[in-house]
């Protein structure tokens, strides 16, 4: 998968449209004898996703002038670098052991085998645009304990199945021999003949299904029923859970409008006490409201850049290896999305009553790219030191700093300006005071903390089943393509993350503590912060993730996701309140 990490941080913020790839014979037709496009890409410890090498970074037979292959933006942040291959499949020409070379490994070369044989390296090659994966070599272990009695050895006979239909290319299959071996256990000078076979076979699979076969592991009946299964008892008991307490707060609130009307009528001096009280503080605006605006433009893009994704993955675009698709996806509907953080921060800057629209339009555009720039930077900068293919290249960073200068920042200037100028008022039905109320002493149970921890739970606990087949397809190499239920489990988040900050804005305003706003974003971002606390179990308990690069590239990359969920969450959590606490104040008599 590449730089998966990079796929999944600039897949919740970048995007650059979806373009398929295609391979060297645009429409995949072949006749009897034509060469078919055959690209060696990288290598890589089968453990370690973003670990990943160029094919000849390790002493494979290679030829004299390497040919790479042109590829797209979403390819190159997929970590992409396809090269051609040294074997050569004729469309329906069938091989038996043809030598591709014969290749002097020096002790060095052996120990560079050895060391990638030792860490499950495999390969990945694309025929016609279809991919094919295998080992290089495999550890004899013999029933030993001690590395130092384990046997080595690297495969050098590979055997290639294709399928075809008619002129067109349908399913290719990559076996290594069992029986080819040679053995590296010793650092020594050995010689070594590569060779490779190709048997032709006809299918009546049409053209068009042709990719189903690798979504197939992850929707078979038995997994399929298992997943749904989950997710339908995960979800159900958390809709239950939120109904309860959802009738339960509105019994409460139906109580609170009787009483409110019945002191109205009785005593117009009786004392008032509850959340109507702090009607003259309720909207008495946050403090720093500039970062307060910034996080809710920043959260707006993000969630709609979310919703745009989902819209492209029901639609079929994201089918299983439609190469860097997501990433290009991502790089450009972060950069066209951005007119909306503008307007949004802005728009609502200026209603808090702000001065400097100027600075906060800096701040919107700074506060998500910021952070992952800086990890970025650190994040490749360990990839150049470990040679890998999830470095990006010079010319690719340049092109994303154009689109964010060319695109990104004048859209957000834009749509900053349009949100200025929108002259669009606060609506707050009470009239605020000019000096604060003192909020009473709480008990810690109500501090900002323990609250986080509340409202972060529900929504975790509705989503944590889905987040293994997730993870596991951005940090491993499952496949994921059963988008329906992944959107089915998006929508009961929101549902549960907005519930849930209302019902602790309401408590929080019963108490007579009215300072919500910030304590809406925070609570109804907290999901974030137990996504990235699911992230050390995944890697430590359910992975086998290691080495410092795959653990910086995960957990940088991670940070950087579950930091667009807290602010896209924490939009959605503090819009759901604001709606709450302006229809709750409309419905009593306020002075």
């Amino acid at each position: 998968m590449g730089t998966r990490g990079l796929v999944a941080a600039m897949a919740l913020m970048l995007c650059f449209g979806v373009d398929r790839v295609v391979s060297d014979a645009s429409d995949h037709r072949y006749k009897a004898g034509d060469p078919v496009p055959l690209y060696a890409n990288k290598v890589g410890p089968f453990h370690n996703p973003s670990e990943t090498y160029r094919y000849y970074d390790l002493p494979f037979c290679s030829p004299e002038h390497v040919k790479e292959k042109s590829e797209a933006l979403g390819e190159v942040l997929n970590g992409d670098r396809l090269v051609d291959a040294p074997y050569k499949l004729d469309f329906r020409v069938d091989i038996d052991s043809k030598l591709v070379c014969k290749k002097k490994l020096t002790k060095e070369d052996v120990s560079q085998f050895r060391t990638a044989v030792t860490k499950d390296y495999y390969f990945q090659m694309y025929y016609d645009d279809l991919p094919i994966w295998g080992f290089i070599g495999k550890v004899d272990r013999e029933g030993k304990t001690d590395p130092s009695e384990f046997k080595y050895f690297l495969f050098k006979h590979i055997n290639f199945d294709v399928l075809y239909n008619n002129d067109r290319v349908i399913e290719i299959n990559a076996y290594t021999d069992p029986n080819a071996l040679v053995d590296i256990t010793e650092d020594q000078d050995i010689e070594v003949e590569f060779f490779y076979s190709v048997k032709w076979k006809e299918t009546t699979t049409p053209f068009e299904k042709r990719m189903e076969k690798y979504s197939q592991t992850s929707s078979l009946p038995h997994h399929l029923e298992i997943h749904w299964f989950s997710i339908i008892n995960s979800c159900v008991t958390v809709l239950l859970l939120t109904g309860f307490l959802a009738t339960i707060l509105m019994r409460v609130l139906k109580n609170d409008f009787v009483k409110y009307t019945h002191d109205e009528e009785s005593a117009e001096d009786q004392e008032e006490t509850g959340w109507k009280y702090i009607h003259g503080d309720v909207f008495r605006f946050p403090t720093n409201k500039s970062l307060f605006a910034a996080c809710i433009g920043s959260g707006t893009q993000l969630f709609a850049l979310t919703v745009f994704i989902f819209i492209l993955a029901l639609v079929g675009v994201f089918y299983p290896y439609n190469r860097g698709a997501l990433f290009t996806a991502l790089v450009v509907i972060y950069a066209l999305t951005s007119g909306i953080a503008g307007y949004v921060a802005t728009n609502f800057y200026c209603q808090l009553e702000g001065t400097n629209w100027v600075r906060n339009l800096l701040l919107t555009g700074c506060l998500f790219c910021g952070p992952l720039f800086l990890n970025f930077c650190f994040l490749n900068t360990v990839a150049i030191v470990y040679s890998s293919t999830a470095a990006l290249p010079f010319g690719t960073i340049l092109v994303i700093l154009l689109i964010w200068t060319l695109v990104t920042s004048p859209l957000l200037v834009l749509g900053g300006i349009a949100g200025k100028n929108s002259n669009v008022e606060f609506q707050a039905p009470c009239r605020t005071t000019k000096y604060p109320r003192e909020i009473p002493p709480l008990p810690w149970y109500r501090g900002t903390i323990p609250q986080m921890a509340m409202a972060g739970f529900l929504p975790f606990s509705a989503i944590y089943i889905e987040l293994y087949y997730i993870f596991a397809s951005v940090w491993g190499h499952k496949i994921y393509t059963i988008y329906s239920i992944l959107f089915i489990v998006f929508i009961i988040l929101l549902i549960v993350t907005a519930f849930i900050t209302i019902a602790l804005t309401y408590f929080q305003l019963a108490a007579e503590d009215h300072q919500w706003w910030w304590r809406a974003l925070l609570c109804g971002g907290s999901t974030g912060l137990f996504i990235y606390g699911y992230c050390w179990y995944y890697y430590y308990a359910r992975s086998d993730m290691s080495g410092f690069m795959q653990t910086s590239f995960f957990f940088g990359y991670m940070a950087c996701i579950c930091y667009g969920f807290f602010l896209m969450l924490g939009t959605v959590g503090f819009r759901a309140a604001l709606f709450f606490v302006r229809h709750i104040y409309r419905s009593i008599k306020c002075e």
